[in-house]
């Protein structure tokens, strides 16, 4: 029933879905540290403070909306339905974020907190349907390794139009002026993106459903965590994935602009993040050969490799070595970066397997809470080092410890970074015991059903 391959036009569909979420969330990564200190005038340790608590707070939200899809009960299913009530209000909310009123510099920083912290609340409100949705598409692992990874090809062409594409659209319709450029970039990213959502919306279909279909109090829900390591194991990676994600994120302009000082190399750099498609297309290959799990530690080991190749590059300003060394390590991002969702669609089912309850959309939402605080944690501490190195906005001679905080938070935090997943990995057993897990769900199924 639910072994299925899903058809090509809906993968394309719930891919164009992370494309939409990334024109607007790979704004918020990449550009609005530099967007808040050097455009909209406000302190970098200021910003640091408003990135953690902004995401501390959608973090305490997130598994209260897990909850909520868990007990959604439409004919449009449990994850389908927030794309539509959340498309529009989730574009207009991010133009509005990067507005630049003048309210002075303490109603500037409160305008700040409120757009920012309503924009992770409407993402999380979107976004994790969208990833709670994979279980539901299809039951076969295989075919969630391919969905998935379609979905990452997409959400890489989000990607790399918001970082190769935002400075020169700002530098166009700005013509000098960047708040404005900013403002009419956001604009259409935004509508672009409500389009995408809707059609993901009308596209895709909920095929697996649990046995008992009836709404899941929270308290029956936690049942599917108890004893879930490769979900904590799942959570933890997210964690200290997002962490060091995001401070590499945030810092690319800085990097460019201020240590290597080559502030044209902006949408280069990050228009390389497209080589990272090239490895997510060989990623299923390599899962049915050696798993997930191992595919993703290659991936990391080879992503530390390239940067260790980017650091030396950069120490001594050789632009070719420093490319060299940031096309390998997405290389290597991108052979896992199409499988930890689908890795936490397996948790699904393992905890169904062990407690009898499917609770997806609780157990993404706590595996999304790992997601938010680690971005928090991560834009608060990238923001912290760059203040407490001495950075100073739109100034041409940064002093050597805001050039040192500036270099660890391109291409040593993602480091650190890799390194505890690959630990964390080595503790992740699920891919031995999948093929019986899933024997047995399906016979559950067939005996509910029969």
């Amino acid at each position: 029933m639910s072994q299925i391959q899903v058809p090509w036009r809906e993968r394309i569909s719930y891919g164009l879905g992370d494309t939409a979420s990334n024109l607007i969330f790979q704004m918020t990564t990449l550009y609005l540290m530099y967007f808040y200190t050097d455009v909209f005038g406000l302190n970098a340790a200021a910003v640091a403070t408003l990135f953690l608590v902004a995401r501390v707070i959608d973090a305490i939200a997130e598994p209260f909306i897990g909850v909520m899809i868990d007990r959604t009960q439409t004919k449009w299913g449990k994850c389908r339905p927030y794309f539509l009530w959340l498309a529009v209000p989730f574009g207009i909310t991010a133009v509005l974020m990067f507005l630049t009123p003048d309210f002075g510099d303490t109603g500037k920083l409160i305008y700040a907190y409120i757009t920012y912290t309503v924009l992770g609340l409407m993402y999380s409100g979107i976004n994790l349907p969208l990833s709670a949705i994979l279980p539901s598409l299809t039951s076969d692992s295989n075919e969630r390794t391919v969905v998935n990874t379609v979905r990452m090809i997409f959400a890489v062409v989000g990607v790399i139009t918001v970082s190769a594409g935002t400075m020169p659209l700002v530098n166009a319709f700005g013509g000098g002026n960047q708040a404005k450029g900013f403002i009419v970039t956001m604009v259409m990213f935004a509508v672009i993106a409500i389009l995408l959502f809707l059609n993901m919306f009308v596209n895709t279909k909920e095929r697996v459903h649990a046995i008992d279909e009836k709404p899941l109090p929270m308290r029956v829900g936690v049942k599917a965590l108890k004893g879930n390591t490769p979900w904590l194991i799942m959570l933890l990676m997210s964690l200290f994935l997002w962490i060091s994600s995001s401070i590499q994120g945030q810092t690319s302009i800085y990097y460019m602009t201020y240590y290597i000082k080559k502030p044209e190399l902006i949408p280069v750099v990050n228009s390389m993040q497209l080589l990272m498609i090239v490895s997510m297309v060989f990623a299923p290959m390599a899962v049915r050969k050696i798993g997930k799990r191992n595919t993703i530690i290659i991936g990391s080991v080879i992503s530390i490799f390239g940067y260790i190749i980017a650091i030396i590059g950069g120490n001594s300003l050789s632009v070719p070595l420093l490319l060299s060394g940031l096309l390998i390590s997405g290389l290597g991002l991108g052979a896992g970066a199409g499988l930890i969702f689908a890795m936490m669609a397996d948790t699904v089912d393992y905890g169904e397997w062990k407690s009898g309850v499917r609770a997806q959309g609780l157990l993404y939402s706590a595996a999304s809470f790992g997601v938010k605080v680690g971005m928090g944690l991560g834009g608060a501490l990238g923001g912290w080092i760059l203040s407490m190195g001495g950075y100073v906005a739109n100034s041409s001679a940064q002093s050597e410890s805001a050039l040192a905080a500036i270099s660890f938070n391109y291409l040593w935090a993602p480091i650190i970074g890799q390194i505890i997943m690959i630990i964390l990995l080595l503790f992740y057993r699920l891919d031995k015991i999948q093929p019986l897990m899933l024997k047995e769900l399906q016979e559950r199924r067939n005996q509910a059903a029969a």
